[in-house]
């Protein structure tokens, strides 16, 4: 059965939605994204995302599409027509189609926003069985541009790692830049040693990520000490624990890292208990 999806307006079957070739989110990757997980039918962490997808926006002089006020709305109707119990929403915004391929942005008083939306059904997804396992991850250059702040569509790189995770027979990949960790290919990157979760701090560097800003205050909640700095590949290789955090893995446990075991070789008591943490906090407070 197809799915329903929202395109600038109209929500359409899948296999009718159709966008301009020459809209500059296919032409340049000019456009920004967010993805919002679902659980029980609901919306995990809305309003951080809303948040961040209007930095976006802002941060690369994009307009706010039409419908942005409605954007809670437009979720909804599409978590229900497509019966979405688990999962998420992802939504794009791209400065649009002027009609022909040109570096300088058009008239955002001529020309507006595209704006898209789509469901993607995932059963399972808070009983992960990889949760149970852990992950294993290797090491790359973080080889990006310089503001992985934006959450742009630039997404080519990333999959790359993700592939040369793949071809290692591991999981996904932990980008390195000046020796130290910057991020996951899609995730935040964590640590734990003497008792502390250590993160990456927020900067330039990172994407700010949603997930991220809610396990903290959770750990923090929970009587856990954070330090937010940068950390090497041998410092997780010698942590107790290793773990990443994002909308569709929520708290997952990373158990080797280069092919060296993390800790027990197994997920640790931290990564395990901030993962029921923010499954039941974000199942009371989704909207």
């Amino acid at each position: 059965m197809s799915r329903t999806v929202y395109l600038n307006g109209d929500y359409l079957p899948e296999e009718e939605a159709k966008v301009s070739i020459f809209d500059r989110g296919f032409l340049m990757a000019d456009g920004v994204y967010e993805v919002t997980s679902v659980l029980d039918g609901k919306l995990v962490d809305f309003d951080g995302h809303l948040a961040r997808l209007e930095r976006s926006l802002s941060e690369l002089d994009i307009e706010k599409p039409a419908a942005f006020d409605d954007l809670l709305e437009i979720h909804r109707e599409l978590v229900a027509r497509n019966n979405v119990v688990e999962g998420g929403v992802y939504l794009q915004v791209t400065r649009g189609s002027a009609g022909d391929r040109d570096f300088v942005f058009p008239d955002p008083e001529v020309v507006k926003p595209t704006l898209v939306l789509f469901t993607q059904s995932k059963p399972g997804l808070a009983d992960s069985p990889a949760a149970r396992t852990g992950i294993k991850v290797i090491s790359i250059d973080d080889i990006r541009w310089g503001r992985r702040d934006i959450k742009t569509v630039q997404l080519l790189y990333p999959s790359m790692g993700k592939m040369m995770a793949k071809a290692a027979g591991v999981d996904d990949a932990w980008l390195v830049e000046d020796g130290h960790v910057t991020e996951g290919t899609s995730n935040n990157a964590y640590i734990v040693t003497g008792g502390k979760i250590v993160t990456r701090d927020l900067s330039h560097d990172i994407l700010h990520g949603i997930t991220r800003a809610a396990v903290l205050r959770f750990a923090r909640e929970a009587q856990m000490e954070v330090e937010e700095r940068a950390f090497t590949i041998a410092e997780a290789q010698g942590a107790d624990e290793a773990f990443i955090t994002s909308a569709s893995t929520f708290v997952m446990p990373v158990v080797e890292v280069d092919g060296v075991k993390v800790g027990s070789g197994a997920p640790g008591p931290v990564a395990v208990r901030l993962r029921e943490i923010y499954i039941e906090e974000s199942r009371k407070s989704a909207i």
